[in-house]
């Protein structure tokens, strides 16, 4: 079984724990899907990218902040959520939820499966493992903000 099938059976069991579930996606922190549990695949490939956008940001709040790596990011809309969690060193999960979720639960739940599809697609990696999907990138390096320290006089 490749890693993407093994990722897309992951999706799938985590849709199935939690039913407020409309949308499950992995992809490459760059934005490449590499596995979806969605009925619309154009959509799927359009949240990946603007994932990658909100990771970018994400990566430089939490460092010039001092919060240590990124783990997640949930945004809350009128209709639903919209949950993004670290895969490992190479991936992203985004999920996309009902009012009605329970969000702890959601976190509880996404974090399993996060932390099982970056085995997947790390460990893919390190195998150099044929996928259909391009490679993988590691997470995109973030410029470190200016010092807002005051100069000595």
């Amino acid at each position: 079984m490749t890693a993407e099938a093994e990722v897309l059976g992951e999706l799938r069991r985590l849709r199935a724990r939690l039913p407020q579930l409309t949308g499950a996606l992995a992809a490459t922190a760059d934005g490449l899907v590499l596995a979806r549990d969605t009925a619309d695949a154009d959509a799927a490939e359009g949240v990946a990218a603007l994932t990658a956008a909100a990771l970018g940001v994400a990566l430089r709040l939490t460092d010039a902040t001092g919060q240590g790596a990124f783990r997640e990011l949930l945004v809350r809309g009128e209709d639903g959520y919209v949950a993004t969690y670290a895969a490992g060193g190479a991936a992203v999960l985004t999920l996309l939820a009902e009012p009605r979720v329970n969000v702890g639960r959601l976190h509880l739940e996404a974090r399993r499966s996060s932390a099982r599809i970056g085995e997947l697609v790390d460990g893919a990696l390190e195998r150099r493992e044929p996928a259909r999907s391009p490679a993988p990138l590691p997470l995109p390096a973030i410029p470190p903000l200016p010092s807002h320290q005051p100069k000595e006089a």
